[in-house]
Formats: C-alpha cells, structure tokens, sequence
C-alpha cells in the first residue's frame, strides 16, 4: 500500500514532481503484446519506453531532416505514459482509433496535469507533436515505435504476427511510415518483413 503522505510538507513544485514520478510508477505494470526478445513474457510499457530511447540514441544517424534526437528521446520517453489510465492498444486486435484517441487524450490531460503548469505544458506539446507526427522529430520518432515491435516479433519467431494471424499487406501498412523518416531503416523493416513471410510468421 503507498504511503505518501511525507510528501504534504515540501515544496510545492517539489511535491507535484515527485507525485508525478510516484504515479508513472504504474507504467511498469501495463503489459504490452510484445514478447521482449528471448520469448519469455511480454514487455511492458516502461520497457517499451526505455527501448524506443535507445533506439532513438543508437539509431540517430539513420534519420532524415532536421531531428533532435534530445527531443525525440524526450518524445519517446513520455509517448505511451497515458497507458497508465488509458491501457496498451495493439496495432493488431485493438480497439478503434477514434476510441483510443479519446481515452489517451483524456489520460494525457490528468497524468501530465499532476506537474507544474510549465512542465505540464512542456509535455503536453511533446505529447501532442508526436500523436501528431507532423515534425522531422515526431516522424521519426513514429517510426522508431513501429520499428521495435516489429523486430522483437522477428527476433521471437512470429510473436503478435502470429498471435493475430497478421498477412504481409497488413504488416506492411503498419510499418510503411518508418521508410519515410528513415529509408535506410525502412530497407531494414522490408528485409525482415521478406524474411518473415518466407518461414510462415506472416501470411502472404
């Protein structure tokens, strides 16, 4: 049980911080669909999180167009914190996108309001620029999350592909912006999008 009643006697910028970072605690137990990479259970959403960073720090010179990659580590690092309230939604077997979108809009309005109103702020716009991926940042950014699910499936043998019986077109569709922020990446994705389809891990 979380005892946190300490917290009642520090500053208030201090104590809204820290509540912040008590709170987002709760991302390491939304469990995504994602196998993490030697099959042994699925990843959850801080780990998915932190991977997207260092994809971000690893990959930066694949990117195309203006990126700060501070940036997109930023985006990536807070992206998928309105899981909290909101859940994952799989790219396969989710939800509608018009339902997803209100549910993490109305997570994004209470989890980023427990900061200060010029952190709050900040991450709202961080937030809102990657949903939006109308920036060189948030393209690639956006192409980074789709990138990583897809290798992990890879690398499991199948994972969500196989789990939802996903065909190539579908897959595809799913991954087709990652060629646009990085084409040497989206050379990557097809290469292994090819692969897959040939041992049967996605339909034809």
């Amino acid at each position: 049980m979380r005892s946190d009643d300490w917290l009642g006697g520090l500053d208030g910028r201090l104590r809204q911080q820290l509540e912040f970072l008590i709170e987002i605690d709760r991302l390491k137990g939304v469990v995504r669909g994602s196998r993490i990479a030697d099959g042994s259970r699925r990843e959850n959403t801080a780990e998915h999180s932190w991977h997207l960073a260092m994809f971000a720090l690893t990959l930066a010179d694949h990117a195309v167009g203006e990126v700060d990659i501070g940036r997109v580590v930023r985006m990536l690092l807070i992206h998928d914190i309105v899981e909290i309230d909101a859940g994952d939604t799989p790219v396969f077997g989710g939800t509608p996108a018009a339902d997803q979108a209100e549910r993490e809009r109305v997570a994004a309005d209470r989890l980023f309001g427990l900061l200060p109103t010029d952190q709050a702020a900040e991450f709202r716009r961080l937030w809102d620029e990657f949903e939006a991926a109308e920036t060189d940042d948030a393209r690639f950014a956006k192409a980074l999350d789709r990138l990583q699910p897809s290798l992990l499936n890879h690398v499991v043998g199948g994972g969500t592909w196989t789990d939802y019986d996903v065909d190539e077109a579908t897959e595809r569709a799913a991954t087709g912006r990652i060629a646009d922020a990085s084409p040497t990446l989206g050379t990557a994705i097809d290469a292994a999008i090819a692969d897959a389809v040939a041992k049967g891990w996605l339909q034809p």
